[in-house]
């Protein structure tokens, strides 16, 4: 197992297109949810226990090897708003490229050609981690990191907040995070016996809805 591979997968540099993307932290912040440290705190909190969960399962899931296109369809489903699901399938298309570049595969190949227009990024990702010798449970964290660490970094440059202050908040949030990861690996090891349904479906209405609201926004910093 190349564990060091993981540096790399989660490495904030790593050309999979994350830094244009804020996690939904600009509409938070152009609404006055997000105004400090606290409400940053808070609100990646919350995305960690929903969308985080869910891009945890599903990268997992596709690390240990189940149907990336049934996992696909999953996350499709788990995605009501469209503007999440275009930017999720951006993204996927992204880490693609990146990834059939840094750790070439079979897999690799198999779901780029299956999806032209990008599957869903926490399935990439798995399938990625998958092809760079990396455990389920490294995908979700990956997927979990990505989750807190987008919404951090952008509220750095959305409201000029101190940066030590936003990596405190990403420390604070680590036993949290922990624990999530242990959950959706463990959920993805029952795929097996009880099916796909079985990985999580959390929902978080407001990002949803900021989420389509930004999209349609004429001037904006971050695709999403």
């Amino acid at each position: 197992m190349n564990r060091a591979a993981l540096l790399v997968l989660a490495d904030g540099r790593f050309p999979a297109g994350g830094h244009a993307h804020s996690g939904g932290a600009e509409p938070a912040v152009a609404a006055g949810r997000i105004r400090d440290a606290e409400s940053l705190e808070d609100f990646c909190r919350g995305r960690l226990h929903t969308a985080g969960l869910v891009a945890a399962a599903l990268a997992a899931a596709a690390a240990a090897g189940h149907d990336p296109l049934a996992l696909d369809t999953a996350a499709d489903t788990r995605t009501p708003v469209a503007a999440l699901r275009d930017t999720a399938r951006k993204l996927g298309r992204q880490m693609m490229r990146a990834a059939r570049a840094t750790w070439p595969s079979a897999e690799l190949d198999a779901l780029a050609a299956a999806r032209p227009r990008g599957a869903h990024q926490p399935v990439v990702l798995g399938v990625a981690a998958r092809s760079a010798g990396l455990e389920p449970l490294d995908a979700a964290y990956a997927a979990l990191y990505e989750t807190v660490s987008g919404p951090a970094t952008a509220t750095v440059r959305l409201l000029s907040l101190d940066p030590f202050d936003a990596t405190a908040v990403l420390a604070r949030l680590v036993p949290e995070l922990d624990r999530a990861a242990a959950t959706a690996t463990a959920t993805a090891r029952r795929i097996a016996e009880e099916g796909i349904d079985v990985l999580p479906a959390a929902s978080a209405p407001l990002l949803d809805i900021s989420a389509q609201q930004h999209a349609t926004r004429p001037a904006r910093l971050f695709a999403s």
